[in-house]
């Protein structure tokens, strides 16, 4: 049976219209390009270094993907890419079996090398569902303990299958899950940890363009403001959950400038011993692959572009004092 082809919600569109023109300028146009057709999109496959898998990487030569890599990526983290839209084939969940691959939008790895962990550091990832970024951190270190929260029901049984699938049995002793709402984690285990990602829920622009139906997403719409509040609340409680001296993350997979740099704005405004950390460094040596917008505050925003439809990905990187 043929794949139903995806249809863009015109109230989306239509909103993203009027709110990206705003703030991104002449660059939306690109964006809205790629953001607005499927068939452009790449997809990235992050090898499991638990599972050494040589068929897999001569596969992903054979199909044109190249390791992406740069003098700071560990070298435990191999992910390849491809010039061409398209995704390479996804493994099925079975019991008892590790993967050898996950699939991924390739700008996730982005708030993981940012956070920069070490063996050994007590790692929070705050919500943690559906276990991407969870994955990809344990490719670039082996933390002290490692907890992957995540409040939802229904995707903390994702997150489960997800680190089921990629970690072997011995490693699961270092790592713990929970159900807690991220904005109590802060009171409940203060300074406990010495790294937290928040990849905070947002309106991820590119599943809202393809809403199912106008009135869900006029709802979606009217409630996005929830959202600031929310990523403000959960960024409070990731700074009360560190430890002096400690570094958080603070990710979103939308262009939105309310949810991404003003909440960081507000954090910095309200919370005394947090300082930002300039990521300029990253930008620059990552420019080749991705495309990232210009004049973005206390952080970076990976913009889709034809040949690099990664993102769109925001992130934040804040130390405590």
């Amino acid at each position: 049976m043929a794949k139903l082809k995806r249809q863009i919600c015109r109230v989306v569109l239509d909103h993203f219209d009027k709110t990206y023109t705003n703030e991104l300028g002449d660059q939306w146009q690109t964006v809205r390009e790629v953001l607005t057709a499927p068939s452009l999109w790449q997809y990235a496959v992050l090898l499991n270094h638990f599972q050494c898998d040589l068929e897999t990487k001569r596969l992903l030569r054979v199909c044109g993907y190249q390791r992406l890599a740069h003098q700071t990526f560990p070298e435990t983290l191999k992910c390849y890419i491809s010039r061409n839209p398209g995704k390479f084939p996804s493994q099925r969940h079975q019991a008892g079996k590790i993967k050898g691959y996950y699939i991924l939008n390739a700008s996730s790895l982005l708030p993981v090398l940012a956070l920069d962990v070490q063996h050994g550091d007590t790692v929070l990832d705050m919500c943690a569902a559906p276990g991407g970024k969870s994955v990809a951190l344990l490719q670039c270190a082996s933390p002290g303990h490692l907890h992957c929260n995540e409040p939802d029901p229904q995707r903390s049984r994702w997150l489960k299958e997800t680190l089921e699938s990629f970690v072997p049995l011995p490693y699961m002793n270092t790592i713990s899950t929970s159900e807690l709402d991220g904005r109590l984690i802060g009171r409940l285990h203060s300074k406990a940890y010495d790294k937290v990602l928040v990849d905070a829920p947002c309106s991820n622009d590119r599943s809202w363009l393809f809403a199912s139906d106008a009135q869900q997403a006029a709802q979606r719409i009217s409630e996005r403001r929830t959202y600031t509040v929310i990523q403000t609340e959960l960024l409070r409680s990731a700074i009360h959950a560190l430890r002096p001296g400690g570094s958080l993350v603070y990710s979103t997979c939308t262009l939105s400038e309310a949810e991404n740099s003003a909440v960081v704005s507000n954090i910095l405004n309200s919370c005394k011993d947090v300082f930002p950390v300039d990521l300029s460094d990253m930008a620059n040596t990552l420019s080749h692959e991705f495309t990232f917008a210009t004049h973005v505050t206390h952080g970076l925003l990976v913009l889709p572009h034809k040949g690099k439809a990664w993102g769109p990905m925001f992130v934040s990187k804040l130390i405590k004092l």
